[in-house]
């Protein structure tokens, strides 16, 4: 097979990548070793940035975001037994976020791309990426238990952390700065109606608890568990014994509901540098990884391929490669603020297993400013929203 961008991997990062190269008339040929109801089904992040809910209406892909999706213009922060909101549509001129889960904008974009008769093929195997850095790359693989090759002219690693891609450049070319946090997230998704119209992140002395939704009727709640928690220790009474405890204020009830989804997730941040070798780019998870406190997971991936997209479509029209060498610096900056503003959410928020009772007083402290300070707000709401998009 022939085509001018091979990407790896079929999650928002590459099915919007395959789908903004579409628009520009540049060919490209998805491969996914997940089934697609795999890719369609798992449930990852669902919190939309303003320009990222745009991206997806620009592409034809945001009717269902829009009619389904839940608008919010604030969060609220809970501490002390009392809720203090942020408000993003006054912080940030009206701008806000989108709940809508990351598997259902796979789902709308995959319904787009096949609908249009461009490929993605599912469930390969022992994916190989070959000559980076020749101007003839190429990505080998199985299918249906045949061999198969796609030379092209440039290749996306759009595959995820545990992906082959990053995998793939030589040892000693990257550089990595990572921290690992030392607890982990207990998440559920429940069958009932949120008990709050918005996301509510709460500190609390036994721990942080976030309350989240995915729809009308679905829940999406967490609890801070430590590192080496097993989800076998937690019957569901007990969840929702804890987060009624940690959640619990004034005037206010956490409805309970059937639990239809658990398990525990480590918290880490992850930095490689640089995002590119040759003509291999990476993009999304492949090059780094936020807590998700932040929200900022998907939202970067989507922010990453818009600059890729935007450098091969220079490269397509010109010949001119200074954008894809350009590609890593124009993401770092970007991910090194999404970076910071992650593990900032993350230490205010969260019990540290060495928190003694000055570091609650600073974490207080902290929070209070945040509600007290309209400058602190915006800070914190026009990080949460997304900035502006740029190319």
């Amino acid at each position: 097979m022939r085509t001018q961008v091979a990407i790896v991997g079929a999650g928002p990062a590459g099915l919007m990548l395959a789908h903004l190269l579409s628009i520009e008339g540049i060919e490209s040929i998805v491969i996914e070793s997940r089934t697609r109801s795999y890719v369609e089904h798992r449930v990852r992040a669902g919190v939309l940035e303003h320009g990222s809910a745009d991206l997806l209406d620009a592409i034809g892909a945001g009717a269902r975001m829009r009619s389904e999706g839940l608008v919010h213009h604030g969060i609220r922060l809970r501490f002390g037994g009392g809720d203090h909101r942020i408000d993003f549509g006054q912080l940030t001129g009206g701008r806000g976020i989108t709940v809508y889960g990351q598997q259902e904008i796979v789902k709308d974009l995959i319904a787009l791309r096949l609908a249009a008769g461009h490929p993605i093929l599912f469930e390969v195997s022992d994916v190989q990426l070959h000559d980076m850095q020749s101007d003839r790359p190429s990505v080998s693989f199985v299918l249906d238990g045949a061999s198969q090759s796609i030379e092209c002219d440039v290749i996306a690693g759009c595959d995820g952390f545990h992906g082959v891609s990053r995998e793939s450049i030589p040892a000693g070319v990257l550089t990595t700065a990572e921290r690992e946090y030392p607890f982990a997230w207990l998440g559920i998704l429940a069958s009932v109606a949120p008990s709050s119209d918005e996301l509510i992140y709460c500190y609390s002395e036994r721990g942080f608890a976030l309350l989240s939704m995915r729809s009308p009727s679905v829940s999406r709640l967490y609890l801070q568990v430590p590192a080496d928690e097993h989800i076998e220790d937690w019957p569901d009474p007990r969840i929702w014994e804890e987060l009624q405890t940690r959640l619990a204020a004034d005037g206010w009830s956490l409805v309970e509901g059937p639990v239809t989804e658990k398990g525990i997730s480590a918290l880490r941040s992850v930095v490689v540098e640089p995002m590119q070798f040759g003509r291999l780019f990476l993009s999304g998870d492949a090059a780094h990884i936020v807590p998700p406190t932040g929200a900022k997971g998907m939202n970067l991936a989507l922010r990453d391929v818009h600059v890729l997209a935007h450098a091969v479509a220079a490269f397509y029209t010109s010949g001119d490669t200074q954008l894809l060498d350009e590609y890593s610096a124009h993401c770092l900056r970007r991910v090194w603020r999404a970076q910071h503003f992650s593990w900032w959410m993350t230490s205010m928020l969260h019990r540290f297993p060495d928190s003694d009772a000055y570091q609650e007083r600073l974490q207080l402290a902290q929070l209070a400013y945040m509600v007290d300070s309209r400058a602190a707000s915006t800070s914190l709401a026009e990080n949460y929203v997304g900035y502006e998009w740029t190319t």
